[in-house]
C-alpha cells in the first residue's frame, strides 16, 4: 500500500512560492508587455515557390543579411514552398524580398505566388476574440463545476486555472517570445489540461469525503493526492516527453507553441495539488456541501 505522503503539510510555503511566481509574471507581463507576432499585429505575408527543396536556416540567413530582420520563415504545403512573414505594409515587399533571395540563391531563385497584408484592425480583433474566447472557456468550466461538484470546487479550480495562464504568459513575456495564434492555441490547450488533471483530485476528495467518514478535510486531501499520484506523475511525463520532442525538433515555428505547453503543464501539475486543494482548505469543505438538501414536505394545517 502507498504511504500518504504530507502535501498539505507545506502548503504554507508552496503558497509563499505561488504568490512570488505570480507576481513576477505579472511584473513582467505588465512591465515588458507580450511580443506580438504579425498574427496580432499586422503585416505582409509572402508566399514564395522554388524549383528545388529550400533550406529555411539558409533562406533566414540570406534575408538577415539583405536587411529583413524580422522575417519569420516556415514551410508551407511541399518543401519547395515557403511562406515569409514580417512587418510592413509596402506593396513592393514581396517583389524586393524576392529579388533578395533570388541574388543569393543561385541556381535555385524563389518566384512570388503571391503577397498578402494583414492590417492592425484584423490583429487588434483576432487579440480581443482570443481573450474573449479565454474568459468564455474559464466562465463555462466554472459553471460546469459548480453544477458537476460544488461551488468551492469550480473556485479552486479557477484559481488554479488563473494562476497556470498567468505563469505562462509572464514567462513568454519575460523572454519575449512571439506570441501568435499557435502561443494562443497552447495556451488554451494548457487550460483543458490543467483542468481534468485538477478534476480528478477532486473527484477523489468527493468520493473519500463518503469512505473515510472520520479524516479530517486536510487529511482527505492528502489521501486523494497519494492515490491519484501515479496517474499524475504517468500523464505529465508522458505528455512532457512529447513537449519536448516538438520543442527540441519542432523548428522555430513550434518553439513558442512547445515552450508555453511545457511551462503550463508543469504549472498545471503544481497547481491542481498545490492551489486548488489550498483553496479547499480556505473555503473550509465539508461533507455537508456535498450532501444535496433535504426536501420537506409542507403540512396540511388547514380544517
Amino acid at each position: 500500500m502507498l504511504r500518504t505522503i504530507n502535501f498539505m503539510g507545506v502548503r504554507n510555503v508552496a503558497f509563499a512560492v505561488t504568490m512570488l511566481l505570480t507576481v513576477l509574471a505579472l511584473f513582467s507581463w505588465f512591465h515588458k508587455g507580450l511580443n506580438f507576432g504579425l498574427d496580432f499585429t499586422g503585416g505582409t505575408l509572402i508566399e514564395l515557390t522554388y524549383e528545388r527543396p529550400a533550406d529555411l536556416t539558409q533562406v533566414r540567413e540570406e534575408l538577415v543579411k539583405s536587411g529583413f530582420h524580422d522575417a519569420v520563415v516556415q514551410s508551407f504545403g511541399a518543401t519547395t514552398d515557403l511562406l515569409v512573414r514580417m512587418p510592413g505594409d509596402d506593396p513592393l515587399l514581396g517583389n524586393r524580398v524576392s529579388e533578395a533571395l533570388q541574388k543569393a540563391g543561385g541556381d535555385n531563385p524563389a518566384t512570388v505566388k503571391r503577397v498578402e497584408f494583414v492590417g492592425p484592425q484584423v490583429g487588434e480583433e483576432l487579440r480581443d476574440q482570443g481573450g474573449l474566447g479565454m474568459l468564455l472557456a474559464l466562465g463555462g468550466i466554472m459553471i460546469y463545476l459548480a453544477f458537476r461538484f460544488q461551488w468551492k470546487f469550480a473556485v479552486g479550480a479557477i484559481i488554479s486555472l488563473i494562476h497556470d495562464v498567468v505563469v505562462t504568459m509572464g514567462i513568454l513575456s519575460f523572454f519575449q517570445i512571439t506570441f501568435d495564434l499557435t502561443v494562443l492555441a497552447a495556451v488554451l490547450a494548457i487550460i483543458g489540461y490543467s483542468l481534468n488533471d485538477t478534476i480528478v483530485v477532486f473527484d477523489r476528495v468527493r468520493e473519500n469525503f463518503r469512505v473515510l467518514r472520520k479524516a479530517s478535510l486536510i487529511e482527505n486531501i492528502n489521501i486523494s493526492t497519494t492515490q491519484t499520484l501515479l496517474r499524475t506523475v504517468a500523464t505529465s511525463v508522458s505528455t512532457l516527453l512529447a513537449i519536448a520532442a516538438l520543442l527540441f525538433f519542432g523548428g522555430d515555428n513550434l518553439y513558442g507553441f512547445s515552450l508555453a505547453l511545457l511551462v503550463g503543464v508543469l504549472a498545471g501539475t503544481y497547481s491542481s495539488i498545490y492551489i486548488a486543494n489550498v483553496v479547499l482548505i480556505w473555503l473550509n469543505l465539508n461533507s455537508e456541501d456535498l450532501i444535496p438538501p433535504v426536501k420537506t414536505e409542507g403540512v396540511d394545517d388547514r380544517p
